[in-house]
C-alpha cells in the first residue's frame, strides 16, 4: 500500500506527518446523531490504513453469513427484542482477532454504554498485560492492538444538527442526498440528476431526532465521563470542513497518545 502522507496539518504550519508510520491504536468516535461520525471514520481509515469497526455492520455480516452468533442474534431480532450486550461483545471480540487491527481500529457505535466500555477496557488490558484503564508507559514496547481506547467526541450545535437531520432529502432513484438548508437541489423538491421527487426518511423528523438525542445523551454521558476520568478523552469542533474535523481528530489522538 502506498505511503499515506497527511495533509491535514498543512495550512497552520504544523509539520507534515507520515500517518502510515503512526500507531493510532483503538479510537472511539463519539457524537450525537448527524455529527458525521461515519464520514470521519472513513477519513481516518484512509489516513491511517486501519479498519472501521461498526457493531451494526458486524451484526448484519454475522446474520448474513449464518454464523452461530448471527443465528442467535437473528432469532432474538425476529422476536422484536434488542440484541444483548453479551452477544454484541462476542462479535466484537471475534473481530478483534483479525490481523488488520494490529495497528489500531476506529470504533463506531461501540462502546455506547458504560458496561460495554468497561468490558472493552478489560479485554484490551488482558492483551497488554496492564490493569484496565492504565496507559502503558512506553508505546514503543506495547503491541498496537493492546493499546487502550482513546475517545474523541465530535461536537456540533443542537440547532445545526437539527437542520442537518430534518433538512435531509434523498432521491429514490440515484440515492443522491440533499439538504434543503445546507445543500438544496436547483429546483425545490426535485433531484438535479434524475428529476425525481425527493423523499424524506421517516426518522428524519424533529420528533424522532429529539428522541434519538435523549437516548444518545442518556447512554453516552457515562461513557464520556468514563474516558474523561482516565484522561483519554478529547472534543473536536464538528462544525468545520471534513478535512478540518479530521485534522482535529488526528491532533487529539496524537496528544492523547503522547
Amino acid at each position: 500500500m502506498a505511503t499515506a502522507v497527511s495533509t491535514v496539518a498543512g495550512e497552520d504550519g504544523h509539520r507534515m506527518q507520515d500517518l502510515s508510520q503512526m500507531i493510532p491504536g483503538p479510537i472511539l468516535l463519539l457524537g450525537a446523531p448527524g455529527v458525521g461520525k461515519g464520514t470521519q471514520a472513513k477519513e481516518l481509515v484512509k489516513l491511517w490504513g486501519i479498519p472501521q469497526i461498526s457493531t451494526g455492520d458486524l451484526l448484519r455480516a454475522n446474520v448474513k453469513n449464518g454464523t452461530e452468533l448471527g443465528k442467535m442474534a437473528n432469532e432474538i431480532m425476529q422476536k422484536g427484542q434488542l440484541v444483548p450486550d453479551t452477544l454484541v461483545n462476542e462479535m466484537v471480540a471475534l473481530r478483534l482477532t483479525d490481523p488488520d487491527v494490529k495497528r489500531g481500529f476506529i470504533l463506531d457505535g461501540f462502546p455506547r454504554t458504560l458496561v460495554q466500555a468497561d468490558w472493552l477496557d478489560e479485554r484490551l488490558a488482558k492483551k497488554s498485560g496492564a490493569p484496565a484503564g492504565i496507559q502503558p508507559d512506553s508505546l514503543a514496547n506495547t503491541p498496537a492492538g493492546s493499546l487502550p481506547v482513546v475517545a474523541v467526541s465530535i461536537q456540533v450545535d443542537y440547532t445545526q444538527l437539527l437542520r442537518r437531520i430534518t433538512g435531509r432529502r434523498n432521491c429514490p432513484v440515484c440515492q443522491t442526498i440533499y439538504n434543503i438548508y445546507l445543500q438544496p437541489p436547483k429546483v425545490d423538491g426535485i433531484c438535479d440528476v434524475e428529476g425525481a421527487a425527493l423523499v424524506q426518511r421517516s426518522d428524519d423528523t424533529e420528533k424522532c431526532f429529539e428522541g434519538r438525542m435523549l437516548t444518545y445523551q442518556s447512554l453516552t454521558a457515562p461513557v464520556v465521563e468514563h474516558y474523561r476520568a482516565l484522561s483519554r478523552f478529547a472534543e473536536v469542533n464538528g462544525d468545520q470542513s471534513v478535512a478540518d474535523v479530521a485534522a482535529g481528530i488526528v491532533s487529539s489522538v496524537e496528544r492523547l497518545r503522547g
